[in-house]
């Protein structure tokens, strides 16, 4: 076996692992933020858990609110939750792709050279 194939199996390893403990992460980021958004529509709009988790999941996947017959306090955390999903939403992105760029610029050898 090349030396250089050992290092690219390396990468690829490493890879993996990466897109495993990202992909980790991002599945608890969303299962953290779909649990504030249901306790929120449940507890100021006194939604059942069916409706709750529905305008939840739909303002985390960017869709809109399903109810907009909303009281005062149900717009303020219904809008502030919108808002909170859209840096998630980002965050998430990143979280994803960043294993993906990290392995590209390894296979362009685009690598610090100061290492």
């Amino acid at each position: 076996m090349k030396k250089g194939q050992s290092v690219s199996g390396r990468h690829r390893r490493l890879f993996w692992r990466r897109m495993f403990i990202h992909f980790g992460i991002a599945l608890g980021t969303l299962g953290f933020s779909l649990i504030v958004g249901i306790w929120g529509y449940q507890y100021y709009e006194h939604l059942p858990l069916r409706d709750a988790f529905l305008n939840a999941a739909m303002l985390l996947g960017g869709m809109g609110p399903v109810k907009t017959n909303l009281s005062e306090q149900g717009k303020v955390f219904a809008g502030l939750y919108a808002l909170y999903c859209g840096l998630v939403v980002i965050a998430v992105a990143g979280l994803l792709l960043a294993p993906g760029v990290h392995h590209l610029m390894h296979h362009v050898n685009w690598d610090d050279p100061h290492e």
